[in-house]
C-alpha cells in the first residue's frame, strides 16, 4: 500500500490529536492555551534589574516571546485534529453501515486501502479495542493498526488484496514484529483469501487470520454494537409506578381513616387523615404533604 508522507511538524500534531477522541482534542485545545496564555503574559520588566538577575529576566522573556505565537497556533492545530477525528468517526461508522447494507465482499473490494484500515480499526474498536491507526508508516514490519486491551498490546496487518492470497511471508513477518515489539496475539486482516501455507503456519501460534467472510462477520458485529450503544443512550428509563397513599388506623379506635380537607380552623384548605366513623370519633392525623 503506498502511504501518506507527513511533510510538516504541524502535521504531525494534527495527526497525533486525530487519533485520540475528538473531544479529548477540544479538551486539549484549551487546556493548551490556558497554558501557554500564562507563560506569554510572564514577561518581566527589565529595566532596574541588577547584574545578576539578568540572565532569569532574559530567560524569561524568551519563553513569554515563544508562548505568545504558540498559544494560539497550537490550540488551532489541536482544534483541526479533533474536527479531523470527529470526520474519521463519522466516516468510518459510515463504512460499517454500508458494508453491512451491501451483499458479499463487493463492498470491500470497492473501497481504497485507507477506508479498508479505517473499516478494520472501527471493526475492532466496537471489539473493546484501543485502536491506533500507524498507517503502515516506519521501521515496523508494516504494522497498520496497533490494538489495546487489558493492558495487552495486539498488532494488526492489513491486506485489502483483489486478486491475490496472502502468503506466508506476510504472516511470518508479523509474528517476527510480534516478537519484537512483545505483543500478545497478532491478526492479518484481507478482504481475499490466504494460502494454504499460510494458514499452516498461523496454526498453534498466537495469529488470526481473518480472510473476507470472517471480517463481513467482524463488521457485522460491530454494527450490532453501535446500535446496541446507540439504543442505550436514547431509551428513558420508565417512570416508577405512582403507588396508593397507605391508610393509617385511627389513633384511638383503630378504625381505616380517610382524607379530608379542613374546611375552617386554622388552615383552612389544609389536607389531614381523619376517622371514617366521624362523628363518633373525632380522632386525626397529619398528612405530611
Amino acid at each position: 500500500m503506498a502511504k501518506r508522507k507527513k511533510t510538516s511538524p504541524a502535521e504531525d500534531i494534527m495527526d497525533l490529536v486525530a487519533m485520540l477522541p475528538w473531544w479529548a482534542g477540544v479538551a486539549l485545545a484549551l487546556i493548551l492555551y490556558i497554558v501557554l496564555h500564562k507563560l506569554a503574559a510572564m514577561s518581566p520588566n527589565l529595566t532596574g534589574l541588577k547584574p545578576g538577575q539578568m540572565g532569569g529576566a532574559l530567560q524569561q522573556t524568551m519563553i513569554a516571546a515563544l508562548a505568545y505565537p504558540a498559544q494560539f497556533i497550537l490550540p488551532f492545530l489541536c482544534l483541526v485534529g479533533a474536527i479531523i477525528s470527529f470526520v474519521r468517526r463519522r466516516k468510518r461508522q459510515a463504512l460499517v453501515q454500508h458494508v453491512t447494507q451491501s451483499k458479499g465482499a463487493d463492498a470491500l473490494n470497492g473501497m481504497s486501502w485507507r477506508e479498508f484500515e479505517m473499516l478494520v480499526g472501527e471493526a475492532f474498536r466496537q471489539q473493546g479495542y484501543a485502536v491506533v491507526e500507524n498507517g503502515g508508516n516506519g521501521p515496523d514490519g508494516g504494522v497498520d493498526l496497533v490494538l489495546r486491551k487489558g493492558g495487552e498490546t495486539h498488532l494488526v496487518q492489513c491486506k485489502q488484496w483483489k486478486a491475490f492470497k496472502v502468503g506466508v511471508d506476510v504472516v511470518r513477518e508479523l509474528y517476527g514484529v510480534m516478537a519484537a515489539r512483545g505483543a500478545a496475539r497478532g491478526f492479518v486482516v484481507t478482504s481475499g483469501t490466504f494460502t494454504a501455507e499460510a494458514r499452516a503456519f498461523a496454526e498453534g501460534r498466537n495469529l488470526t487470520l481473518v480472510d473476507g467472510s470472517k471480517l463481513l462477520d467482524l463488521i457485522q458485529r460491530a454494527k450490532t454494537s453501535l446500535r446496541a450503544s446507540s439504543t442505550a443512550k436514547t431509551t428513558v428509563p420508565a417512570a416508577p409506578p405512582l403507588r396508593a397513599p397507605t391508610i393509617p388506623s385511627c389513633p384511638r379506635c383503630s378504625a381505616p381513616m380517610v382524607l379530608r380537607t379542613a374546611g375552617k380552623g386554622a388552615n383552612p384548605g389544609s389536607r389531614f387523615w381523619g376517622c371514617s366513623t366521624f362523628p363518633s370519633c373525632r380522632g386525626t392525623l397529619e398528612t405530611g404533604i
